[in-house]
């Protein structure tokens, strides 16, 4: 939000310098993003002074130029040489001295210096309008009217309009400052200087019986509408004083009566809207939703259709006229033959407000207050002080009093505070008459001041103040951060750290410790995230969607963990971070079939890059699927979960190769597991170029079958014994499967097996790979001799021939 240093000052004298009055909004919480300086004639003509020419005679080298002598009011006249063929003795003159910089209408800017044209000195420069930004004209130099002394500045007499503008970071929650009278009630509070409002004494009606009338159909959406009709104005141009305020702030006059609504808006925070009379029918305005997919043409000339939820102004045909509290219709506005104006002035629902916006897409100085919450009690004000200006510059005459349609007044919030409860929140004590005067600088009454606590009655437009802790936000910020005093030995008695750990919570805590120390890196990402991804998948009826989004890359809930965590991987590779192993524990949102929400807390795990940093002690290899499934193993090891499965993947939207480990939960399986290296496509949608992978673990389903109970065992008193094989397997048969026959076989004898070696290539047939397994027998009973292991091993090597088509290379 703009805001005009000189428009503030109408409400609250600022003794300040501008860095000083910066600091103090940034203390009472309305950040000063940027200051700049605004003037209507560019460089505000610094360094040009009122002279008059004292004599002129022909240039002695030059035909077209004449010397003249200038007085600018400090006892010796300046020898200027001047190319005009208007300049004359007696002339009032603009006069730019040495040192003075113009801004021409077109060029470069004009350093002025001291200099010899054709021989004779020349000490300055006689101005013509263009030269100086006034206008396009060059017939000669100006030629004032004035009785100004020589040497006033130009400034003066053209009464250039000088502006320090200061750009404020509003905070959604504070409406109540978007207005040049908000952010000087908070100053008034802060500086204890006086506010001033403008006399609406002037309002006067000729007392005439109403020809106009309003109707609100739906009180819910519409509390409070006030509305005045206005006859004989005379549409055109705002006065200089309207436009430059206007301007200074970036918005663009229109016409006399817009440009009035506009700064009212921006003077108070109150949006209005000015119809013309005569295309309102029988001026009945009616507030009332339309059908479903009802046509209107909004002023920006663009046709939209309507949901039955947008609250519409209309007459009393039903013809649409204005989308309320956002923007009106193309054909009703004020236009220049508009001789009589209905001017509307209400409180909208912000709920109902901020769904139309967001709907449509239409966001307006208008929509951005009224989303927020105006203040239903200033309705009427900005409505008459509208109208005075309007009188002021367009004429007119009010036939009638407004129309105040406010059947069920907006109350005061009214709740307690707790002295203890201030104290312990600020964690200093601030004296209770201090506290007490500054609820009252901000117009916030104290109903009761009891010795334990006390009761405020706080205004509507103060929509974020509802609590005790708001109250204590407003204290501090008007009080003054930089008052409270530090104690030498910090502590808290105000958030209670005694709440019981969950069993989720420790088994988080376990997982993130056992990640770290397997040198990966937490992340904390967002839950917003934005539909392209999932327009991407084909998976976008399953999201989660954002009605009042803060932006439209951050639309919807996210699915999965996948692409907020690729897109952290994209920051740290722009970075030359290229090795990284990284995780996140976050939920997912997902809607279902029948339109119902689920959530699920997913464990993301990513690695890239290389398996660790170079080193001239070992070389080092490309991160790899197995290095991804032995961190999965170990988190499943450490959480102790029986009766896993893994099978191939199934989701070959996202893998190029991978698995799923999947659980038996009441006869069922469930996937608890999915991972593998991701497709290009998908890491190129975060545009990571290298290659990812990625495991995603249920840890919904994980965290209810984990058991933190552990059986020991005596060691064996009986060696154990290892034999090898090698195995050609068809190359679609997993360990996983040799794996199992040996376990099954195995029984209570195998305690390990193992590949330990893999091999494709020469003299191994194509489609073939080859398997270095190794078994590891015992008996915790006796010694296994060479007949036993024997027996076992050939009947390991008869079920891989006949159920994996293996050949046993002896």
């Amino acid at each position: 939000m703009k805001l005009s240093l000189n428009w503030l000052k109408q409400y609250i004298a600022i003794d300040l310098d501008t860095e000083s009055l910066k600091n103090k909004l940034i203390e009472l919480g309305l950040e000063v993003e940027d200051s700049s300086i605004f003037q209507d004639i560019k460089g505000g003509l610094k360094g040009l002074v009122i002279g008059e020419v004292l004599s002129c005679s022909q240039h002695p080298n030059a035909d077209r130029l004449k010397l003249t002598q200038v007085d600018i009011g400090t006892g010796t006249p300046l020898a200027i040489v001047c190319g005009a063929p208007n300049v004359a003795i007696g002339q009032k003159v603009v006069v730019a001295t040495v040192g003075a910089e113009l801004f021409p209408l077109e060029g470069e800017p004009i350093q002025i210096k001291k200099g010899k044209i054709r021989g004779e000195t020349s000490e300055g420069m006689l101005c013509a309008e263009d030269e100086i930004g006034l206008s396009a004209q060059h017939d000669g130099i100006m030629v004032l009217n004035t009785s100004l002394p020589n040497g006033s500045p130009a400034a003066q007499y053209f009464e250039v309009f000088d502006d320090t503008i200061l750009e404020i970071g509003l905070t959604p929650n504070r409406v109540d400052a978007a207005s040049h009278y908000g952010v000087a009630r908070d100053l008034h509070a802060a500086l204890q200087k006086s506010l001033h409002k403008p006399d609406l004494s002037a309002f006067k009606t000729l007392q005439q019986p109403h020809s106009f009338k309003a109707t609100v159909e739906n009180a819910e959406m519409c509390p409070r509408y006030t509305c005045l009709l206005i006859e004989n104005v005379k549409i055109t141009d705002s006065p200089k004083w309207l436009q430059n305020y206007l301007r200074a702030i970036g918005l663009k006059p229109i016409n006399n009566v817009v440009d009035v609504t506009n700064y009212v808006l921006h003077a108070f925070g109150q949006p209005l809207h000015a119809f013309d009379a005569k295309k309102v029918a029988n001026q009945h305005l009616v507030v009332k939703t339309l059908p479903e997919n009802t046509k209107f043409r909004t002023l920006d000339d663009k046709e939209r259709s309507l949901k039955a939820q947008d609250l519409m102004i209309c007459d009393q045909n039903n013809t649409p006229l204005c989308m309320a509290g956002i923007m009106g219709g193309i054909d009703s506005g004020v236009s220049d033959s508009t001789t009589s104006i209905l001017l509307e002035s209400a409180y909208f629902s912000p709920v109902y407000v901020r769904r139309s916006t967001n709907t449509h897409a239409l966001r307006t100085d208008a929509s951005f207050r009224f989303s927020r919450g105006a203040d239903p009690n200033s309705c009427l004000y900005a409505l008459k002080y509208a109208a005075l200006l309007i009188q002021e510059v367009a004429g007119g005459q009010i036939p009638s009093e407004p129309l105040d349609l406010y059947p069920n007044p907006i109350a005061n919030f009214e709740f307690e505070v707790k002295w203890a409860y201030l104290n312990d929140l600020i964690g200093y004590e601030i004296p209770k008459a201090t506290v007490l005067d500054i609820l009252k600088r901000l117009k916030i009454s104290v109903l009761e001041d009891q010795d334990l606590y006390f009761k405020v009655s706080v205004p509507p437009y103060r929509v974020d103040v509802q609590s005790p802790a708001d109250i204590t936000e407003e204290v501090l910020r008007v009080f003054g951060l930089n008052n409270i005093k530090t104690a030498p030995h910090l502590s808290t008695n105000f958030i209670s750290l005694t709440a019981p750990a969950t069993r989720t919570h420790n088994l988080r805590i376990e997982l993130c410790k056992l990640l770290a120390g397997m040198g990966f890196a937490e992340m904390y990402n967002n839950s917003l995230t934005s539909s392209k991804y999932s327009k991407a998948l084909g998976t976008d009826a399953q999201d989660v969607v954002i009605l009042n989004r803060l932006s439209e890359e951050l639309d919807v809930m996210r699915q999965s963990l996948l692409f907020s965590g690729l897109e952290s991987l994209d920051r740290n590779i722009k970075r030359r971070e290229t090795n990284l192993k990284m995780f996140e524990v976050g939920t997912s949102y997902c809607r279902q079939s029948d339109g119902t929400y689920s959530e699920k807390l997913e464990l993301s795990l990513f690695m890239t890059g290389k398996q660790r940093a170079e080193s001239w002690l070992e070389n080092n290899q490309a991160v790899s699927y197995y290095d991804l499934a032995q961190v999965v193993q170990a988190i499943l090891l450490k959480m102790n979960i029986q009766g896993l499965t893994q099978q191939k993947i199934q989701n070959t939207e996202l893998y190029k190769v991978g698995s799923q480990i999947l659980v038996r939960v009441h006869k069922d399986l469930a996937t608890v597991v999915n991972m593998g290296l991701l497709k290009k496509s998908v890491c190129k949608l975060a545009d990571v170029e290298q290659d990812v992978f990625y495991a995603v673990l249920d840890l919904n389903k994980l965290f209810g079958l984990a058991s933190s109970k552990i059986s020991f065992e005596e060691l064996s008193k009986f060696p154990s014994v290892r034999r090898d094989l090698s195995l050609v397997l068809p190359k679609q048969v997993s360990f996983e499967q040799v794996e199992q026959i040996a376990q099954r076989l195995g029984r209570k004898l195998l305690r390990d097996v193992n590949v330990f070696s893999v091999y494709e290539g020469e003299r191994i047939e194509e489609g073939k790979k080859s398997y270095a397994v190794s078994y590891l027998f015992q008996d915790d009973e006796r010694t296994l001799d060479d007949k036993v292991i024997d027996k076992l091993m050939d009947n390991l090597i008869k079920s891989y021939e006949t159920e994996l088509n293996a050949i046993i290379r002896r």
